[in-house]
C-alpha cells in the first residue's frame, strides 16, 4: 500500500492551531487542501493565515516564490462539509470530545466516497471509541500529530481495534511522504509517548511534593545532569497546566485509575489557582514582565577530598573514577564486597543513587544519575540529618574538583534523574511488551515527540538491563504503594539479562 497520490485532495476539519499546521504540512507536500469550519468565516481566515506563513518561509529560503504561489493556489476554504465529496483523505482537528468527533465522523462517512480515508488528530481519546459509531470504522485511523505540525517531525498512526491494516499502512506511507517520521501504535491511553512521558512530570512533582527540592532547582537537574532539554515545571508552564493535567487524567482514567499515572496534587492546587503557565502570565514560575528568574540551590565551595576508595563497580558512574584521576585526587581501588561506592576520607560513603534513602544507612551520600557525567554541569547530593556535615562537605568538594555545580537535595529515593530515567525505562518496557510499539518506534517517539536525550530502550542499554528494575525494588519497598512497582515485563528483561551474565 503506498501513500496517497499527490492529484488526491486532502481535507482538514477544524482550523485551530493544529488543523491549520496539519493542512500546511499536506499542502506543502503537494496536495490540494479543503479546510472546513462549523465556525461561518473561520476557514478563511485559517486559509489566510496559512499564506502568511507561507510567505514566511519564503522570507526564510525555506520555499521558492513559486512553489507558494502553487500552494496558495491550491488551498481551498470550503463553506459545507459537502465539498470535501472528492476528497482522498479527511483528517478532524475539532474539539477534543468524544461526542463530538463521532457526529462529525458520521457525517462525513456519508459525504466521502468508500475509498476516502478518515483520521482523527486526538491526543486523548481511544480511536477505538471514535470510530465506534462509524458503519465502516475500518478506514478510521489515528494521525497524531505534534504541535506545531509544521514544525515537529513525529506522527503517531494509531490503529483502532476494528482499524484496517491498509488503513494504517497507507496513512503511514503518507505521513512519510509529508516528510514526516511515522510510528505504528496500537490505541492504548496516551498512545506512545503521552503514555510513556507521565513520569517526568510525575516525579518531578512528587519531589517536590515530598519538599525534596523547589521547582528550579529540579528542573535545572533535569537539565544540566539529566540532559533534558527542558525541566518539567518549565515544560508545564510551556505547554500549559490546564492542558498538561487534562493529559494526565485522561490517561489515569483510560487506565482505571491505575497508581502508576497518579496525578499530581500540587498541579491541580495551580490549576485551580489559575496559575496556568506562560499564557495566563504565572505558573510554577513567574512569566510577567519585568518577573525576575529564580536561581537553583547550589552549594557553596568546598575543598575536595585528598583521597577517594573505590569499592565494587560504580555501574553507569564508572566514568567517575578517570575523572577523579584527572582532577588529581588519588583513587584507591579495593575489591571489597561492601557494594558499589566511594568510601571519602572521614569514612562517610558515596553512593549512586539506587532508590533507597540516606537514613538507611550510616553516614551516606547519595548522587543523581547523569546522562553523561562529563559533559553534565550539575550533580545533585542527598543525605539525611544523620548524616555528617564533613561527609556532606566531601562529597560536595569532590565533584565541585570535577567543574560541576552541585545542588544538595532533600533524602529522596531515588533522588530526581535516576527515579525519572527508571519509570520512563520500566514503561517502555511494558509498552512493548504489550504490543502498543515496537522497541524502536518508542525510542524513535520519545526522542522526536518529547526531545529525549535517548529513547528508553537505548537509555535501559547503557544503564545495564537489571538496573531500572533494582531502583524501582528499592523504590517500591520505600513507597508499597504500586506506583513504583516494576512491571512484569522489566522483570523478565532483568531476569534475562542476570541469565546472560551468569549472576546467581
Amino acid at each position: 500500500m503506498t501513500a496517497l497520490d499527490l492529484s488526491s485532495p486532502v481535507a482538514v476539519v477544524g482550523t485551530g492551531t493544529m488543523g491549520q499546521g496539519i493542512a500546511q504540512v499536506a499542502l506543502v507536500a503537494g496536495h490540494t487542501v479543503r479546510l472546513y469550519d462549523a465556525v461561518p468565516g473561520r476557514a478563511r481566515e485559517a486559509a489566510a493565515a496559512i499564506v502568511i506563513r507561507l510567505d514566511r518561509l519564503v522570507e526564510k529560503d525555506r520555499l521558492t516564490g513559486a512553489e507558494r504561489d502553487a500552494a496558495r493556489a491550491r488551498l481551498l476554504a470550503a463553506d459545507d462539509l459537502t465539498e470535501l465529496a472528492d476528497c482522498a483523505l479527511v483528517v478532524e482537528a475539532v474539539l477534543e470530545r468524544l461526542d463530538v468527533k463521532q457526529e462529525l465522523l458520521k457525517e462525513l462517512e456519508d459525504i466521502v466516497g468508500d475509498d476516502c480515508l478518515l483520521a482523527t488528530n486526538t491526543s486523548s481519546l481511544s480511536v477505538t471509541a471514535v470510530g465506534g459509531a462509524l458503519r465502516a470504522p475500518g478506514r478510521l485511523v489515528g494521525l497524531h500529530f505534534f504541535n506545531p505540525a509544521p514544525l515537529m517531525p513525529l506522527v503517531e498512526v494509531v490503529s483502532g481495534y476494528a482499524t484496517d491494516v491498509t488503513s494504517a499502512t497507507r496513512a503511514y506511507e503518507t505521513a512519510r511522504a509529508w516528510g514526516k517520521t511515522p510510528v505504528a501504535c496500537a490505541d492504548t491511553p496516551g498512545f506512545i509517548v503521552n503514555r510513556i512521558a507521565r513520569p517526568f512530570y510525575a516525579e518531578a512533582f512528587a519531589v517536590y511534593e515530598f519538599q525534596g527540592a523547589d521547582p528550579v532547582t529540579i528542573d535545572a537537574i533535569l537539565r544540566e545532569s539529566g540532559g533534558f532539554r527542558m525541566g518539567a515545571f518549565e515544560l508545564t508552564d510551556l505547554i500549559g497546566q490546564d492542558v498538561n493535567e487534562s493529559v494526565t487524567h485522561s490517561v489515569w482514567r483510560s487506565f482505571f485509575q491505575d497508581v502508576r499515572f497518579t496525578p499530581s496534587l500540587a498541579q491541580r492546587r495551580l490549576v485551580e489557582s489559575g496559575r496556568l503557565g506562560r499564557k495566563s502570565g504565572r505558573g510554577w514560575y513567574d512569566h510577567r514582565d519585568g518577573a525576575e528568574r529564580p536561581e537553583p540551590h547550589t552549594a557553596e565551595q568546598e575543598a575536595p577530598p585528598a583521597h577517594v576508595v573505590a569499592e565494587g563497580d560504580l555501574g553507569p558512574a564508572s566514568e567517575l573514577l578517570p575523572m577523579i584521576r584527572e582532577a588529581g585526587i588519588q583513587v584507591r581501588d579495593e575489591d571489597e564486597d561492601h557494594g558499589s561506592r566511594l568510601v571519602l576520607p572521614g569514612g562517610g560513603q558515596l553512593v549512586l543513587a539506587d532508590g533507597q534513602t540516606s537514613v538507611e544507612f550510616k553516614d551516606v551520600v547519595y548522587f543523581d544519575l547523569a546522562l553523561d557525567y562529563r559533559r553534565a554541569t550539575r550533580i545533585a547530593l542527598s543525605a539525611s540529618q544523620d548524616t555528617s556535615p564533613r561527609t556532606v562537605a566531601e562529597a560536595t568538594g569532590l565533584f565541585q574538583a570535577l567543574g560541576k555545580k552541585v545542588s544538595v537535595i532533600g533524602d529522596v529515593p531515588g533522588m530526581i534523574v535516576a527515579r525519572t530515567v527508571a519509570r520512563i525505562v520500566d514503561l517502555a518496557h511494558d509498552a512493548v511488551a504489550k504490543g502498543v510499539a515496537t522497541e524502536e518506534d518508542v525510542d524513535t517517539a520519545m526522542r522526536l515527540g518529547v526531545n529525549y536525550p535517548l529513547g528508553p530502550f537505548e537509555w535501559s542499554r547503557r544503564l545495564g538491563g537489571t538496573w531500572a528494575c533494582s531502583v524501582l525494588d528499592n523504590l517500591h519497598e520505600c513507597e508499597p504503594s504500586g506506583r513504583y512497582a516494576p512491571s512484569l515485563a522489566l522483570y523478565r528483561h532483568a531476569y534475562a539479562t542476570d541469565k546472560r551474565e551468569g549472576t546467581p
